[in-house]
């Protein structure tokens, strides 16, 4: 189970540490009166910084070395 967990953790570790963020659009309604609807489109950003993938990854390679001990 720690191992299988460890690998998770060093896949998401190092995905994170290359790919720091996303973006994605989503519509937002500005006006509603009635039959009339007006909607922008709204880009939304997630980021996260590098140490968090850092942090996960080392996580993952301790939970993959103490895995092997036992």
């Amino acid at each position: 189970m720690a191992k299988t967990l460890g690998i998770i953790l060093v896949v998401i570790g190092v995905v994170m540490l290359v790919w720091t963020g996303f973006s994605f659009t989503r519509k937002e309604k500005v006006i509603d009166i009635g039959a009339l609807e007006v909607s922008a489109d709204k880009e939304e950003h997630v980021n996260w910084p590098p140490y968090v993938g850092g942090v996960i990854l080392v996580a993952g390679v301790v939970l993959l070395v103490t895995a092997k001990k036992r």
